[in-house]
């Protein structure tokens, strides 16, 4: 059951009226109790109320102010679910965040409830959130790459334009937008066949215990050969550099293995219900079941691709990613496409199947508007987003896609003149790049540790949620230094000056 709160509630504490046992008051500086203004609060109670039943039964659920702030505490501090509810509890800025009236020393809620919040929110909710959060502070920053429009460019044509729009003429677009693509890593083991199907053989024979419990002393457990059938993989696991002959024989063996599991469970389904076997294990045996099938197609086929491929039995929603880095040319997990503009990234796109970025660019351009209401003036993108398709629908709408144009090479000045722009596009493309190093460096982008793929896609979205927040922040704390230093006492000029 939830509960809306009252108009009373729902408006913002002052951090002077938190109620704090032991004296003082809280700064009104803290950076929890600033973003704390930052957060549409009302907004996000309307959409997290809608994953309730409408029923006046049950236990008064906890408030979005509790939820939605708990969550972006664990993400901003990277924090287990325990260890942020003992945080909440230490810290009486962090209470005040999530909307309690005055401190107090229990929890307010239990750790095992992290997981529901982040159930209940969900991707498009945050994505809702962060669109809110994004669009407000991108339109209130001046946008920095105004001035620093190229003076000259090259249209579709190669033709060299010197001619400059004056100011006085009306420019329908405006602003600038950065596209690009990357992968989230999950947090599984790097799977190799051979793993996967020792882990499934182990994971059969469990199941097969469990179904033979109730005939123990009165009928024979079937034969697994687990010991064996071990022997055999540590053999091969335990080399350093194993030949494709010897890695191959070992899922063959593997294999075989998986399918007499198999069959051995089917023979014992036909005499005893399967409910015996718990939630966990009944949904690891049908994913077994197809990853045997994916294994063994690929073993006859002598290949390693196949469509959906099954990289983990923990979590069979994850899918290789085929990114050609330096690090890892294969990653596993989301791959999510960002737009970015005026240093605040919007979420375009989340799948788990990979995909080709450049055809974002279209819906990327058209969400750009029904943001800002105009069409961007360039649009900074990476080789992959150049087709034809592109070019033709950014030429039709007077934007600027980054990059040399079709055709023939330019010569001379005008060639000079297109490297000197390449090089501008590039250096504010960086951006982007710099975006997606600080998610996965210090907001957990870089190995997402929800197990589930929908808590997962909500941890994705919530990091993309907490760098707009501390971005605002960072503008916050420039503009009011700025206005610090422009200040000037009239006897002695600027007081920063000597």
């Amino acid at each position: 059951m939830y509960q809306y709160v009252s108009h009373r509630e729902n408006q913002l504490l002052l951090p002077d009226d938190f109620f704090l046992p032991f004296g003082g008051k809280l700064n009104k500086e803290n950076r929890w109790a600033k973003l704390a203004q930052l957060v549409p609060w009302a907004y996000a109670e309307g959409k997290y109320a809608k994953s309730f039943r409408n029923s006046f039964r049950g236990q008064k659920a906890v408030s979005i102010r509790v939820a939605l702030g708990a969550l972006i505490i664990q993400e901003r501090l990277q924090l287990s679910d325990r260890e942020t509810v003992q945080q909440i509890v230490e810290n009486p800025y962090l209470q005040y965040f999530i909307g309690l009236e005055g401190y107090q020393d229990h929890p307010p809620f239990h750790p095992s409830l992290m997981t529901h919040f982040r159930k209940r929110l969900g991707e498009q909710v945050l994505r809702e959130i962060n669109e809110i959060i994004a669009v407000e502070a991108a339109k209130s920053t001046p946008d920095s790459d105004h001035d620093d429009e190229p003076k000259s460019g090259t249209t579709s044509k190669g033709k060299r334009t010197t001619k400059r729009r004056s100011t006085s003429e009306e420019d329908p677009n405006q602003g600038v937008l950065l596209l690009d693509a990357t992968c989230a890593p999950a947090d599984v083991a790097y799977p190799t066949d051979l793993n996967l199907l020792n882990e499934a053989r182990e994971k059969l024979e469990e199941i097969i215990d469990t179904l033979h419990a109730p005939q123990i002393g009165r009928s024979r457990k079937p034969r697994t050969y687990r010991d064996k059938a071990r022997k055999e993989y540590l053999a091969v696991a335990k080399q350093r550099r194993a030949n494709g002959k010897v890695i191959r024989r070992a899922i063959g063996k593997q294999l075989r293995y998986v399918a007499r599991n198999l069959q051995i469970i089917r023979n014992m389904a036909s005499r005893q219900p399967l409910t015996l076997l718990s939630r966990k294990q009944y949904r690891d045996l049908l994913v077994i079941q197809e990853l045997y099938r994916q294994q063994r197609m690929m073993f006859e086929r002598k290949t390693h691709q196949i469509e959906d491929r099954i990289v983990s039995i923990h979590q069979p929603h994850v899918r290789p990613v085929v990114r050609g880095k330096a690090k890892a040319r294969v990653e596993f997990g989301a791959k999510v496409s960002v737009s970015m503009v005026n240093g605040y990234a919007f979420l375009e796109r989340l799948s788990w199947d990979s995909f080709n970025e450049g055809v974002t660019l279209i819906e990327s351009v058209e969400a750009y508007k029904r943001r800002f209401g105009c069409y961007p003036k360039a649009v900074l993108a990476d080789q992959i987003y150049r087709t034809r398709q592109n070019r033709a629908f950014c030429k039709a709408h007077g934007i600027r896609l980054s990059g040399p144009a079709l055709g023939r090479p330019v010569q001379g000045e005008e060639a000079t003149e297109q490297r000197r722009v390449a090089r501008q596009d590039a250096r504010k493309r960086n951006a982007i790049e710099g975006k997606f190093g600080e998610g996965k460096r210090r907001y957990g982008l870089g190995r997402i540790r929800a197990c589930l793929a929908k808590t997962s896609e909500t941890v994705i979205a919530l990091q993309l949620l907490v760098m707009n927040l501390e971005r605002r922040l960072r503008d916050f704390f420039v503009s009011w230094l700025n206005r610090l230093l422009s200040y000037r006492i009239p006897a002695f000029g600027n007081i920063f000056e000597v």
